[in-house]
């Protein structure tokens, strides 16, 4: 009998380690309540034009707001709200930066003002948008609304010549839906929306427009292991560009992509119970 219970005690010692090795990765977010997300990313670039080395530094900050106002069973639907935009950039000591905190002004000559202006005009207005359990977007409910009440605002811009056209076509790819989405998804989509253990891996494929930059992402994820209700995880992401990508057009010139390519290295703490990224560091 003794045995017996020694054996049945190191068994239940054992069951609730084995447990903590693994967890359900999906969105799991209770109804209308409201979490808060914030990302502050910096970055460096260093290019050389006609020659001419140049340096531009830049430092961008997001906070969103997201709200799980109903489900289904293959997604959620949420109200989000980007809450604070700001971008900062320094160019060869050029510094320049709009925020959607402040108003802006629409008819300015300055570009930030008018780029605060739209900033402003998108943080004042919800998202509905349906996501999947792993966190990717599906659709804007209200996307085309959306773009074309703050579009109809471009008609006022008093810049004209290169710069107005250049503004006026930064401005639609802002507001645009996929850009919308990639923001959202910065926050979201990292999950594989099904239940993980110790040492899984999952994939997830994505495209991207950066800066008028067509890139195709594709992201491995690896569960480390859990840490209380936090889920350790790496990721490494390869990015290139497309083969079909079309040259981009800008200031008249014509840029091709020839081999770029990147790779961004991730850790993530990921809460268990929402699946919502409490903590990422990349580089």
């Amino acid at each position: 009998m003794k045995k017996y219970l020694l054996s049945l005690t190191a068994a239940l010692c054992i069951v609730p380690i084995m447990a903590q090795q693994s967890a359900d990765l999906r969105l799991s977010l209770e109804k209308n309540k409201t979490y808060r997300l914030r990302s502050v990313s910096k970055q460096t670039v260093v290019q050389t034009v006609s020659g001419n080395q140049q340096t531009v530094e830049s430092e961008v900050l997001y906070t969103i707001s997201v709200k799980m106002i109903d489900a289904t069973p293959e997604f959620l639907v949420t109200e989000i709200h980007f809450d604070t935009i700001t971008t900062k950039t320094n160019t060869m000591g050029k510094v320049e930066s709009f925020s959607s905190t402040v108003e802006g002004d629409i008819k300015s000559s300055e570009t930030s003002k008018i780029m605060s202006y739209i900033m402003n005009r998108l943080s004042k207005n919800a998202l509905f948008v349906k996501l999947d359990y792993a966190g990717q977007p599906l659709e804007i409910l209200n996307s085309k609304i959306l773009s074309e009440m703050i579009l109809k605002d471009t008609a006022s811009i008093t810049l004209t010549g290169p710069t107005g056209t250049a503004l006026k076509t930064q401005i639609a790819n802002t507001v645009g839906d996929n850009n919308l989405k990639t923001m959202i998804k910065s926050f979201t989509w990292n999950l594989p929306g099904n239940q993980v253990k110790t040492g899984d891996e999952w994939k997830l494929f994505d495209q991207a427009n950066s800066g008028g930059m067509l890139l195709a992402i594709t992201s491995r994820y690896r569960l480390e292991g859990i840490k209380g209700s936090s889920a350790v995880i790496t990721a490494e992401s390869d990015i290139r560009a497309p083969e079909n990508a079309p040259p981009i057009k800008s200031g008249g010139a014509t840029v091709t992509y020839n081999n770029l390519r990147g790779i961004n290295k991730s850790t993530l703490m990921i809460d268990t119970g929402t699946g919502l990224v409490t903590e990422n560091k990349s580089k």
